[in-house]
């Protein structure tokens, strides 16, 4: 008649596990935001420094270019910089999850895990 209560003591263990899991990807955010990373355009001509939550730190443009009004290469530099350091940014991110996911690929947790990704504050 009871039969599936069993699994009851099973939805205990599961929702423990989802908090702590929530914890865990809580502290992965608290530490993307001191973790910092360079992406770079033409050859280094361009730098942009962002935290692993994607937040634009600092951007260095060579003298050379600005002395040389060089405004389209600047922007196209700038561009291809800021988009190496959020690609940098959010593998440091997938690396930490796959940390505390024990690299388990579970059908929609990456979706799931990516809604947490460093985009809160």
């Amino acid at each position: 008649m009871f039969k599936g209560l069993g699994n009851l003591a099973n939805l205990g263990d599961m929702m423990k596990q989802a908090s702590q899991m929530g914890a865990k990807v809580q502290e992965v955010q608290e530490r993307m935001k001191a973790l910092r990373v360079t992406g770079e355009a033409g050859g280094g001509l361009v730098q942009v420094d962002m935290t692993g939550s994607q937040e634009v730190l600092a951007v260095r443009i060579d003298a050379g270019l600005v002395e040389r009004n060089e405004r389209e290469m600047v922007e196209d530099l700038t561009a291809a910089a800021m988009n190496d350091a959020l690609a940098r940014a959010k593998q440091l991110h997938a690396d930490a999850m796959q940390e505390i996911t024990g690299g388990l690929n579970l059908p929609g947790m990456g979706d799931m895990l990516e809604k947490f990704g460093g985009q809160q504050q």
